[in-house]
Parts: C-alpha cells; sequence; structure tokens
C-alpha cells in the first residue's frame, strides 16, 4: 500500500508525463523527415530521432509502460537501449524536482529486437530526501533486466573530484567517418559495417592504437561523445541519454590488453551487470569525455568502469560494470 506521500504524486506524474511526451514530439516536428528537408539529408539527426522514439514509451496502465527496440544491427537489443528505457520508464513515476543520481541493474537473458519491451515499475520507497524505483524489463512474460534506482533532490554538500586526464579537444580528434576511412585502420568487417552505420551520437576514439595493430594496449581509453543534434531542457532524458551511452566500449575496453576486438567472432561476450552514478548537472548535446578503464580479468569475466567529464572537467557521471568476456571453446 503507498503512503499518503505516494499518492500525492499521482497528478504531478501525470501533468510530467505528459510534459514529456510533448517535448519528444517536439523534437520529432524539429527534424521532420519529409521530403527536401534539411533531416532528409542528415542521417544522424534521423538516427537520434529513431533513438528518441524509442525512449518515448506508451502507458498502457499505472506503472507499466513499453518501448520499441532500434535495430543496432545486432543478434541481441543492445543493453543501453534498455537501460535508457528504464530510466525513462523509472523518472516517470518521481517528480522532476528529485532527479535520478543512482541504478544498480542486471543483465538476466539477451532480448529479442523483434518483441517490445515491457518495463514494470514497483515503488518501493518515497521518503523526505530519497525515492526509490524498482524495475523489471521483460518480453513474453521472461524478465530480461532488473533495476534498482534512487532519486534525489539537489542541496549543498561538501565537494571533490578527480581531474579530468590531458585530452585533445574533440575538434581535433578524427570523426568516425574519418577514422574509417583511414588505409592503415584494421577491423573486422562487421565491426566496420557497425561503426559505418548512422549512429544518434557522435563518437570519436581518442587513442586507436588497436585500430593500427600497435602492440600492447592497456585496458584503457578515451571517447568523445555527443548527441548529434540540440536536444531540449529535459533532465531525465539527457540521463536515460547517458545510460543509453554509459554501455559502449566498456566490454571492448576489457579486450584491449588481450588484442582482442570486439565483433571478432572468437569470444562470447555479455554484459552482466551496470551501475551508474549521476554526479552533477550535464547535457548530452555537449561534448563528453567518456574515459574508460579495466582494472581486472579473471574466472572468464572482466570488470571496467569509466567517468564521464563534461568539456570543462566537471565529472558529471561514473559507471560500472562486470562483463562475460569467454574464449569460445573454452
Amino acid at each position: 500500500m503507498r503512503d499518503n506521500t505516494t499518492r500525492s504524486y499521482s497528478l504531478r506524474d501525470a501533468i510530467e508525463r505528459r510534459a514529456l511526451t510533448r517535448i519528444l514530439t517536439a523534437i520529432a516536428s524539429a527534424m521532420p523527415l519529409t521530403t527536401g528537408s534539411p533531416a532528409t539529408h542528415d542521417p544522424s539527426a534521423q538516427a537520434l530521432r529513431r533513438l528518441l522514439d524509442v525512449l518515448d514509451l506508451s502507458s498502457p496502465r499505472e506503472d507499466m509502460f513499453e518501448g520499441r527496440n532500434m535495430d543496432s544491427g545486432r543478434k541481441r537489443i543492445y543493453g543501453g537501449q534498455v537501460l535508457g528505457q528504464a530510466v525513462m520508464a523509472a523518472s516517470q513515476t518521481v517528480p522532476a524536482s528529485r532527479p535520478m543520481h543512482s541504478l544498480h541493474a542486471y543483465f538476466l537473458v539477451g532480448g529479442k529486437p523483434s518483441a517490445p519491451v515491457t518495463y514494470s515499475i514497483r515503488r518501493l520507497r518515497d521518503g523526505g530526501s530519497f525515492t526509490t524505483r524498482h524495475v523489471t524489463a521483460l518480453q513474453s512474460d521472461t524478465p530480461l533486466f532488473d533495476m534498482i534506482a534512487s532519486f534525489h533532490g539537489e542541496e549543498p554538500g561538501y565537494e571533490h573530484q578527480a581531474a579530468m586526464p590531458d585530452t585533445p579537444p574533440p575538434e581535433d580528434v578524427q570523426t568516425m567517418a574519418e577514422l574509417l576511412a583511414r588505409s592503415d585502420v584494421v577491423m573486422p568487417e562487421p565491426m566496420r559495417v557497425y561503426y559505418g552505420r548512422e549512429m544518434p551520437m557522435d563518437v570519436r576514439f581518442v587513442d586507436i592504437g588497436r585500430f593500427l595493430q600497435e602492440p600492447g594496449h592497456p585496458p584503457r581509453q578515451r571517447i568523445w561523445i555527443k548527441a548529434c543534434a540540440m536536444l531540449p531542457e529535459q533532465p531525465a532524458l539527457h540521463r536515460a541519454l547517458l545510460a543509453y551511452a554509459s554501455d559502449f566500449s566498456l566490454v571492448e575496453t576489457a579486450l584491449l590488453p588481450h588484442s582482442q576486438l570486439i565483433f571478432g567472432g572468437d569470444m562470447q561476450l555479455a554484459s552482466l551487470d551496470h551501475a551508474l552514478w549521476f554526479h552533477r548537472p550535464f547535457r548530452m548535446d555537449d561534448w563528453l569525455l567518456y574515459v574508460l578503464d579495466s582494472p581486472n580479468a579473471s574466472g572468464g569475466r572482466g570488470f571496467s568502469r569509466g567517468e564521464f567529464f563534461s568539456r570543462d572537467g566537471r565529472i558529471v557521471a561514473s559507471v560500472t560494470q562486470e562483463l562475460l568476456m569467454r574464449p569460445i571453446g573454452a
């Protein structure tokens, strides 16, 4: 049974859900796909629009949401999509004045891209300072993913953080198209096809030695990333997009010291769990530096972590993930 505080959220929840739907619709209108419009000739804007459509969940009843899937070029649903949709689902049951500050999730079963995903919300707690939600993602009543998220309003307090590593600005880093056009870049064909697809994010690898067959790659990398178009002032949407992006390259970072690349065909790879903390306000249409490392691999599992820095050096989010990295035939 919900307490009185939870019941008082009902009207605000409905208003905020309608506001978010209007915002997503406005984004779609700003990126029209009609013949002759600028977006018709901008595949990256189209890819971002498709992602925003996927994050615009339907709600057949209270605390139940349903999401469609993007064509990511994979046999299973991209884990970042499920994270992003789960963030959107949970956020629509909490007032916007109390944003999500952390999530802890497990990937249970690989999802099928051909079927929609249902997100069931349990309202675990609505306290004076913190709100807690439990999210289960299902396909045909089979649990795919389980997450607990915590929400907390902004308040003053002590601050400290690690320094952002010295890194060239994104303007001095090759775009994905420029990287793929280099004659000295070596990638498995499935990886080249995947990175050659139009993506909703502008992704720029700072450390490219592994693509040049240089020996001795430490399990560290830096990536500049941002959305391919301007986004509205909607913090829940920016958090969902960062959650989507946070699943990118964690597996690959753990493979670096073993001279392995994703899509190589000789490894069984899967995300097992995922934790994400939002530290400070940010925008996904501004450049963020994703700094990743993998301090351990053992027992067929790897462990990776990362920080997102704003361009001016503030840590805005941190992520950790354990992953399956099993050589085929082992």
